[in-house]
């Protein structure tokens, strides 16, 4: 048994917010309104606010980042992928799973499953990471074959093999890495001697960006991608 302004509370109300909507008697659990904030229920009572279902446990977010976005949760100069959602899930205390850069688009996962996102991100799990790269330059088979060997960048990095998969323009490609180092696809390709020009995150293991997304918008994810996620991870 659990309070019902606890239950409020840990889906992203404040105290206050939950006593106002339990009071004003729009919540109800299993279909009956209930007045009451410290009215204790069972864990099993589904609850709804306003009609809508109080989404319990962990959440799981795919956003298309856009250009111009720092991917943070917090920056006193930028806006952050945070600043894309609505404030109810912003103090649900979700991260982004993993870094993009400014200018870099495409699939971030937020989530406030801590554990999850650490097994995402960990070097041993080596979880793919499918990009949509372009460059200043026209790669070649022989591009392919260096990635696919891995390539040793000027600093010392020795990176994992990647593989590289040429699209009918010259200067496209998209590139699946098994790691994530700091600015690796722009480093990777400057040691091809093909800056990069635009680069975009099409997938993470078995998520895949959904294309109905614009740069900006968000979804939660369905049961099935979330148990693909945690299977992967």
């Amino acid at each position: 048994m659990e309070r019902l302004d606890k239950r409020l509370s840990a889906a992203g109300y404040s105290r206050k917010e939950a006593a106002v909507l339990i009071r004003a008697g729009r919540v109800k659990a299993d279909s009956a309104v209930v007045t009451v904030p410290e009215t204790k229920l069972p864990g099993a009572a589904v609850l709804t606010v306003d009609g809508v279902p109080l989404r319990e446990g962990f959440l799981y977010i795919m956003l298309h980042k856009s250009a111009g976005v720092v991917t943070s949760t917090e920056d006193p100069w930028e806006r952050t992928v945070l600043d894309l959602l609505p404030e109810e899930l912003r103090r649900r205390g979700v991260f982004p799973v993993g870094r993009l850069d400014k200018d870099v688009t495409g699939l971030v996962l937020l989530t406030d499953d801590g554990p999850l996102g650490h097994r995402l991100t960990s070097p041993r799990h080596h979880v793919d990471k499918v990009y949509q790269v372009t460059v200043d330059g026209v790669l070649t088979k022989e591009d392919e074959a260096a990635l696919t060997a891995g390539l040793v960048l000027g600093d010392g990095l020795r990176c994992l093999p990647a593989r590289l998969e040429r699209t009918g323009r010259g200067n496209v490609a998209l590139l699946t890495l098994r790691e994530g180092k700091y600015h690796q696809v722009k480093r990777m390709m400057a040691c091809l001697g093909k800056p990069v020009t635009a680069l975009k995150r099409l997938a993470m293991g078995p998520l895949t960006l959904d294309e109905r997304l614009k740069p900006g918008e968000w979804r939660l994810l369905t049961k099935e991608e979330v148990a693909k996620l945690t299977k992967n991870a």
